[in-house]
């Protein structure tokens, strides 16, 4: 019985996590997943698109109004593509815009534009002050009443600021196995 192919859209925010989320797409690539990447401006700033393209093997998306196809609608094209979207890291800025419906970057659109047939996947990661804060924490609650989405809280542990708190990514492995649920879930 061949196995069925499925559609993983990996959103990475600007964070200094974003190292891990290369490891991600490894691990989705390894285990048979169509991998495509979608990154914001400041994420470009911690990793580059080509280490993206070179281990997805696919385009990376980087701008809202890059002509790639001109029969198709980009953040439409790419929101019906996925059978999960997993955003990791997913910054303060990002998790703010998406609880308020605010789409201006192509990250933020392609978010707004998937159906909530398809499940999507935060992986919030910041410092631990900027996680607790109450307009944050409201942000949270915000997109836990959306039955699609699921926010994998950070973790506690070493921060990049050198303290100890929460607000750390989790481990690429524990992310993929989290996006594997909610990819059997959604079948």
């Amino acid at each position: 019985m061949k196995k069925i192919k499925k559609n993983i859209l990996i959103g990475v925010t600007g964070g200094i996590s974003s190292y891990k989320t290369c490891e991600l797409v490894r691990f989705f690539v390894k285990d048979g997943f169509s991998v495509k990447v979608m990154m914001t401006e400041s994420a470009v700033k911690f990793v580059s698109p080509l280490v993206f393209q070179n281990l997805s093997g696919n385009q990376v998306y980087t701008e809202m109004f890059q002509v790639l196809n001109a029969e198709t609608i980009q953040h439409i094209s790419l929101s019906q593509w996925a059978d999960l979207c997993v955003v990791a890291p997913l910054s303060a800025n990002s998790l703010s815009k998406i609880a308020n419906g605010i789409c201006d970057n192509l990250l933020t659109t392609v978010i707004c534009a998937i159906s909530n047939k398809t499940k999507v996947l935060f992986v919030p990661a910041m410092n631990e002050n900027m996680w607790k804060n109450p307009i944050i924490q409201r942000n949270v609650k915000i997109i836990k009443t959306i039955i699609h989405y699921t926010i994998l809280n950070p973790q506690k542990g070493e921060l990049a600021c050198g303290v100890y708190g929460e607000g750390r990514m989790p481990d690429p492995e524990d992310i993929f196995k989290q996006a594997k649920v909610s990819l059997k879930n959604n079948l």
